[in-house]
Formats: C-alpha cells, structure tokens, sequence
C-alpha cells in the first residue's frame, strides 16, 4: 500500500524527491523574501510615486549635493558615491515631512518606497549633471584662464557665460535618456544585469522601510548630524586663517617643509578625510603611491635636466617645461587605464550578449522590450512580483524613438551656434553612433558597475578634434564633442542603474523615466548657477595652486592639443615616458586580472595613481587618514564601522562642503579673514625678524 501511496505521489507531483527539494527550496525563498514583508502594502500606481513633496525633498538635497560635486570637480576630481547620502537624507526629510502631517492630521498619502526611490533618482540624476556637464573637465578647459596655462597659442577658447552653459546642458543631457528606453527589459529581466550600485541602493532603500531598518535610519541620520555640525564649524574656524595666499590649516606643512614644497601635506580637510572613508583602501593607496611616485621621485629628477631636456627660463606653467611631463605622463597613464577597461568591459559586453542571445534563441524568445519573459517553475516569489510590476506600466518605444530623433534634430541645429567650430556633421556622426555606446556604456556598467563615460569623451575629443584640426578649431571642436558624448553615454548608464533600483524597490519604470528628466531638468539649471557662484566668488578658479585649480580641465585641454597637433606637442624625451606609463598601465591591469581575488585587491588601481601626478598628493594624505580611521573603526567595532561608517563620512562631506556656500558669499561681499597664519622656514623667520626690527 505504502508503495503505491508513494506511486501515485510521484506520478502526480512528477518526482517525489525533487518535489520534496522543491518544496524546501520554495519555503526557504520565503523565509528570506523581501517582497513577503511587503506583500501587505499597497503599490501605488506611477502617478502616486511622483508626489509634490518629493521633488520639493529632491530640490533641496540636489542643491546640497550638487555644491559638493561641484566643490570635489575644482579641486581634485575625484567624486565618491553619493547614493548612500541621497538616500538616508531623503528617507529623513521626508519621513519627518509626513510624520508633521500625521500629527497634524492633514497626511493625506503615506511615505512609501517607491517614493524614496523617486527621491533617490531624481537627486542622482541632478547632482549627475554635475558630473558629466564638465565644469571641471572639458567645459572650464575651453576657458581662457586654461588657455594661457596650457598653450602659448591662447586664442581658441570660449569663456564661460551662463546663459549658453545652460542652454548647452539642455540640448545635450537628454538624449542618453531616450536611448536607453527600449532596452530596459532586455537589460533588467531578459538579462539579468546585478547594476552593483543600483542594487546597493534598493537594498538601503528596502531596509528604510522596514520597522528595523527606520530605528537605524534615524541612529545614522543623528551621527550624520553630528558630524556635519563638526565639520561645519571646523571649516568655518579654519577661514579665520587665510588672510593671504600660503595662508590657514590647509598650507600646514605637517611633514616637514621640503616635504611641503613637493605637496606632501595634511591639509585638515574633513571633506577628503571623508572621501577617503567611502573609497576603497586600494584607490587610496593608490592615490598615494602615484603621489611618491611623481612628486617624490620623478618630478625631482626630471627637474635636475633644466637647461637639457627644456630650457630653464621657461614659465612655471609652460608644457614644454616640467609641466608638459606632469600633464602629458598623467594623460597617458590616464588613457592607458581608460582603454584596457574599454577593451575588456566591451569584450564582456559582447560576451555576454553573445551567450543571452545564444540562450534565446536555443528557447526561440527573442527579447523584445514589450514582450514578456517566458515564465519559469524555479522563478521565486521576489522575481515574480517584480517583473510583473516592472511590465505592467510601459514606456513605448515608438515615443523614446521619437524623442531621440527629435532632440537630436535640435541639438544639431542648436549647437553650432553655440560653437561654431562645432560643425552640425561632426554632432551628426556623434548622434548617429551614441546610442550603440550609450548601449555599451550601460551594459558594461551592469557587469561591472563601471560607467566609462570619461573614456568614450576622450575618444570624442581625439576624432573630433584630429578631423577638425588646428586650423578649423579643433581644440573647442574636441571639447565640445567631449561634451555631447559623456552626456549621452552617462545619463545612459544612469538611467538604467536607476531602473534596476526601480525594479527591487517595486517602482514603476514611467516614475523612473519622469523622475530622471525632472531631475536632469533641475541639474541643467542648479548646477550651472553654483558653477557660477564659485565662478564669480574665486578670481583664482583654474589657477595652479589656488584653492580651486580645476587640475582636469588642462588635462581634458592638452588632450585636445594632443589629438589637434599630434606629438609635436610634447616636451623632450616625454614621448618615451608616456609609452612606459600608457604600458605600465595595461601591465598593471593584466597581473590584476590574471591574480585570484584574494591577490588582485592589493594591485594599485593607475587611474588613481595618474590624479596625483598634476596637482600633488596633499589629498592622498587626507584621504589615507580616512581609511586609517575605518580600518581601525573595523578592527574595534565591525558592525557598528558597516552601520555608521558611511553616515560618518558623508556628515564630514556635507558639512565642509555646504560651508563653501557662506564662503563664496563673503568672498562677493568682500569680506576678507582677519589673520595669516603662515609658516617659515627657520632661516626666513629671522631674515623676517631682522627687516622688521630694522
């Protein structure tokens, strides 16, 4: 009887074994189902995600964070991750927003997810533009203060005006959008993309909502606070210092004087103290190896031959000096970097492809944007929800088509008045070609979590500045050229990440589309304003040395000499060291991607180690100390090092950064700090003392 019981189990279950794995397989999902938590709550449909408040909540914070994007562009370039940021803040403006309307009785729409996920799209899309708008790469670079740094022939540039950057960015910023629309399928369910940092920041978003996950929001936005107040009135106690130039805590000769001289310093900024807390260990030691590397050794060394590799009565700031080799070995270890990660996230790209299509056409699907995936008995719970969700409110690709076609027409009819050595061909090849990158761009970011739109700009920058060349503008031409490129393939790869947390957060792609274009919208407007606020408040912006040299816009400028006259513009011997560093590069890359895991971390990242060869390794210092403080934080305390880290880090960058603002507005005000704390060597001091005794 048992036998037979067990007979027809199997015959009608298919297989009693399996079934029974099945089955425990299927309760173990829902024991760690998120979507089970919240299975009880109501998805409000996409018009419901995009309430008043959140975008009043994401129009505040995109000021915030766009001050810092923008502060971080002037003065080194390197830019954390500010998702983390984002998220907490908007979870906390916006759950104390609704917890003063339920007191008062007037909430009339509670605070959900999926309108912390607007939230978090919209501030990332607008800070964003802070980014890839260029004000401190290839825009500035066509300035003329960069100009006259980087070339003795300073007569291509175009200086900065409000009103055309403005303009440019909305021609521009959109188009990366609407290329994307119709492979949102493809990439988020079809194929399965992980969108690392998207999918960080829908996991952070989840746990908000959570009983569990709001008491520790509120613990982290307190430490937050705490931290942000320090390091508020640190910078504003600091400002009382910089009377003059060599001024103030941040000219602290910390390691000694002649350490000093080749910008071996801690600068007491809480601002990269907290970068340097987010980044990897291995970027920052990255950052201060290439440090010792060019300011302890090369720069040295190479000084000594003035007089034989460069004439010695040369500018400071001549490129066919010592600074030709500073900018010019940068580049190449940049580009070096840049092209082998090019290279291998498109071989993975197409890879990849190459096995999912290979995958649907054994199961003859086709993934098509507005079909739905063919169904599966092992696809979970979460997965199910998810992507009916995710497919229930369609973007057609007939209107992202058309919406393409459209900006692009107008942008191409746009610009070349706005730069005239930008011919309306050139932005049509760029068009035409975009979204195939924009698609690569993307792709490559949801393997790797790697956007590679600064190599793709380059790319834009040498083709279109060599077909210009020097005698039609190709320096602006490049620049320009770099600009409509990294915008496309930027906004590209971050609209899709943004759609992968739309897809774990059960947000709806139209929320995400909408959100993304108000937010790029507010990016094209706030970011160019602050620009100009740092603009009009630092007569020294762009300049060597000052407090906001803008370092990568002479780089993004000299590449585009470079791609215009071709090697003649390099120095003596400069040549031959760029071939060792654009070598040193990919060999770098290829031990590390030849080593297990366990090895590869402690492989030094080039591209960090290029940042310091132009404008010092002071923030290399800054920045290990913050790894120094994590790592001890983690040895002491793992879990509370994890759980607060992050809102430490971002209290350090907030406050510092937001101090700029009340800075920049005495700066106008012409209200100068009242003392010079400098410092001097032993033998000036008395040269000094002895003329004032005198």
């Amino acid at each position: 009887m048992e036998h037979n019981g067990r007979d027809e189990i199997k015959v009608e279950n298919g297989c009693g074994f399996e079934d029974d794995h099945e089955q425990k397989r299927r309760e173990k999902e829902e024991g760690l189902s998120v979507e089970r938590i919240f299975e009880n709550q109501e998805v409000p449909s996409w018009r419901n995600q995009l309430t008043l408040r959140a975008f009043v909540v994401s129009f505040v914070l995109s000021i915030l964070f766009s001050i810092i994007v923008m502060k971080l562009n002037l003065t080194t370039g390197v830019i954390p991750s500010l998702n983390v940021s984002a998220g907490l803040l908007g979870f906390f403006f916006t759950k104390t927003w609704t917890k003063f309307l339920e007191k008062s009785g007037l909430l009339k729409q509670p605070f959900t997810r999926q309108e912390n996920t607007v939230i978090q799209t919209c501030v990332v899309a607008s800070c964003g533009v802070g980014f890839s708008g260029g004000f401190g790469t290839y825009l500035f670079g066509m300035s003329e203060i960069v100009a006259k740094q980087t070339t003795d022939d300073s007569g291509a540039f175009k200086n900065p005006s409000l009103s055309w950057i403005i303009g440019f960015l909305f021609v521009v910023s959109f188009l990366g959008l609407f290329s994307v629309v119709p492979l949102r399928k493809i990439m988020i369910v079809d194929f399965k993309l992980t969108y690392p940092s998207g999918t960080a920041t829908a996991l952070l978003i989840n746990s908000f909502h959570t009983p569990a996950g709001a008491k520790l929001a509120k613990k982290q936005v307190r430490v937050l606070g705490k931290f942000f107040t320090f390091s508020f009135l640190w910078s504003f106690f600091q400002w009382f210092y910089t009377a003059g130039d060599g001024c103030g805590f941040d000219n602290f000769p910390s390691l000694g004087l002649k350490a000093y001289e080749n910008q071996f310093f801690f600068d007491f900024s809480s601002t990269y103290v907290g970068v340097g807390m987010i980044c990897p260990y291995i970027i920052n030691i990255s950052v201060l190896l290439g440090g010792i590397l060019s300011w302890g050794l090369m720069w040295p060394l190479i000084d000594t031959k003035k007089g034989d590799w460069f004439p010695a009565d040369l500018k400071p700031n001549s490129l066919h000096g010592l600074q030709g080799y500073k900018v010019f070995i940068a580049i190449a270890l940049t580009l070096g970097d840049g092209l082998y990660n090019f290279f291998k996230v498109l071989s993975q790209t197409l890879a990849g492809l190459f096995y999912q299509f290979r995958r649907r056409y054994v199961i003859n699907a086709l993934p098509i944007a507005d079909r739905s995936s063919p169904e599966s008995s092992r696809i979970s719970y979460d997965d199910q929800r998810r992507t009916q969700l995710f497919l229930k409110d369609q973007i057609p690709t007939w209107f992202a088509i058309a919406g393409y076609v459209a900006i692009a027409a107008i942008s191409t009819a746009t610009l070349p008045q706005i730069f005239h050595e930008l011919k309306w061909y050139y932005i049509l090849v760029i068009y035409i070609f975009a979204p195939i990158l924009a698609f690569c761009n993307a792709y490559g970011c949801g393997l790797t979590d790697w956007s590679l739109a600064s190599t793709y700009g380059t790319l834009a920058i040498f083709s279109i500045g060599a077909w210009a060349g020097s005698s039609q503008g190709g320096v602006i031409a490049g620049l320009a050229a770099c600009g409509v490129m990294m915008n496309i393939v930027s906004t590209a790869s971050d609209l899709t990440q943004d759609f992968k947390t739309g897809y774990l957060t059960l947000s709806s792609p139209r929320s995400m589309f909408v959100s993304q274009l108000i937010g790029t919208a507010m990016g094209c407007i706030i970011s160019p304003c602050i620009f100009w606020f740092f603009f009009k408040a630092f007569k020294d912006i762009g300049t060597p040395g000052s407090e906001y040299p803008a370092p990568y816009a002479a780089v993004f400028r000299n590449m585009a000499i470079l791609g215009v006259e071709g090697f003649s513009a390099l120095p003596k011997n400069c040549l031959y060291l760029c071939y060792g560093f654009f070598g040193a590069a990919i060999l770098i890359n290829l031990i590390k991607d030849s080593l297990s895991k366990k090895w590869a971390k402690f492989i030094p990242n080039p591209m960090a180690m290029a940042i310091p060869f132009y404008i010092g390794s002071y923030f290399a210092i800054d920045m290990c100390v913050g790894s120094l403080i994590l790592f001890i934080w983690e040895k002491i305390d793992k879990a509370k090092a994890d759980a607060f880290g992050p809102a430490v880090a971002s209290g350090l960058i907030c406050g510092d950064g937001i101090w700029t603002l009340p800075s920049s507005i005495l700066a106008l005000a012409g209200v100068k700090p009242p003392i010079c704390m400098k410092f001097l060597s032993r033998g000036t001091n008395s040269k000094v003392d002895a003329f004032l005794g005198s």
